[in-house]
């Protein structure tokens, strides 16, 4: 009776045409643990915190419970630990553990899916030993078609990924270059830098300089793309002007990292506004390091003829329909989670983020769900009717 799509736009929060999503047998198997821990994935800052304490309450008022048949200091503080040790568990198996990823389908062949913030080892923040080709099984397993590397301060993993592209598009997922950095004070993404563009960034390339943004600029239809990463101070967004003027081009509605998915939550309309009023492209960035499995969000393009395009065709058409198309040139899609900006969400977002998991289940999970639920049933009751009695019992 409640049940609703697990993707929508992530600017109208209506449903989507433009595709699916697929969810693959080892996914389905694990459904229980699957829905979890991509749940925990896309929870929100304050939303960790929220469903954290509603844990301790909850596991609090069983062993208040449990007491009242008699208990010892040394019974509880082994429980606590037990607790403590499966909760740090849970979110260490969410960052950590490799598991199936639900994918995005698109529903007609001219439509991709775009990624334009992700990273590698080679960033100061990336996770060890995540190398370009993680990257690039991360992002086909979550079905995008194209996916820019954005490290910190170097083009590594971006280079390294190139050189490994199959020679067309519609063959794997294809790694493009970009460069995350400073600019006006704010992290843009600059795409195709050090590639397409060379000589925009300072020689620590940490920073975009200015006076080279604003000279490359000056043709309007060649322009830099740049995008505005999440978190932002929204008050600084400068757009690209129409003859020379540096500025961006997008701005995420979507960013994978927790406190990412808590300002585009709770600034989604004004960040839309924003893009309205500037004429800016929105766009999705995973903002990936190699933590969890999970995607939250595509930006989708309609290309015809994109699978015959090598790596530079496809960057240059991607880019020139940003620069060309700007509010128009993009639909964004999101996972849905519940809603974690208000006070009364957060108070009791325990119940409502796991009501909103439920309701986004699709008919083949909710019935592993009950294999599931009812499989851990009757082992618990098998185990308690059989265990083992002590010697001298009847």
């Amino acid at each position: 009776m409640f049940a609703t799509d697990p993707i929508r736009d992530a600017a109208t929060l209506a449903p989507i045409g433009e595709g699916r999503l697929d969810l693959p047998p080892a996914y389905l198997a694990l459904a229980p643990i699957s829905s979890i821990l991509d749940t925990l994935t896309l929870l929100t800052v304050a939303q960790h915190i929220a469903v954290m304490l509603w844990a301790i309450a909850i596991f609090a008022a069983i062993r208040i419970r449990r007491a009242r048949r008699g208990t010892s200091v040394r019974r509880e503080l082994r429980a606590a630990g037990l607790f403590l040790l499966a909760l740090v568990a849970t979110y260490a198996i969410a960052a950590f553990a490799p598991r199936p990823m639900a994918q995005f389908v698109a529903s007609d062949d001219i439509v991709l899916a775009v990624d334009f913030h992700a990273h590698t080892m080679y960033s100061h923040d990336g996770r060890s030993g995540w190398s370009e080709e993680d990257v690039r099984a991360w992002h086909r397993a979550a079905g995008f078609d194209a996916v820019y590397i954005t490290d910190h301060a170097t083009f590594e993993g971006a280079e390294r990924g190139i050189a490994s592209n199959p020679p067309f598009a519609g063959q794997g997922t294809m790694v493009l270059q970009g460069i995350e950095a400073f600019f006006n004070g704010e992290h843009v993404s600059l795409l195709s830098a050090g590639r397409r563009y060379k000589g925009l960034l300072s020689p620590d390339r940490k920073d975009i300089d200015p006076q080279a943004l604003t000279l490359a600029s000056m043709i309007a239809k060649t322009a830099p793309v740049t995008i505005e990463t999440v978190p932002a101070n929204l008050n600084k967004v400068p757009a690209l002007g129409a003859s020379g003027v540096p500025g961006v081009t997008a701005i995420e509605i979507v960013d994978g990292s927790p406190r990412g998915l808590s300002q585009t939550r709770k600034e989604r309309a004004r960040i839309v506004h924003i893009a309205d009023s500037l004429n800016l492209a929105l766009v999705a960035g995973s903002d990936n390091h190699g933590y969890g499995r999970t995607a939250p969000g595509w930006t989708l393009f309609r290309v015809p003829g994109w699978r015959g395009m090598s790596t530079d065709s496809l960057s240059g058409m991607l880019e020139f329909i940003l620069r060309d198309g700007r509010r128009e040139s993009t639909r964004t899609v999101e996972r849905v989670v519940a809603s974690g900006s208000g006070p009364v969400s957060l108070v009791f977002a325990g119940p409502l983020v796991t009501w909103r998991m439920l309701t986004t289940l699709s008919a083949d999970e909710r019935v592993i769900w009950l294999v599931w639920t009812w499989g851990l049933v009757i082992v618990v009751r098998g185990l308690r009717r059989y265990r083992i009695r002590p010697s001298g019992t009847a």
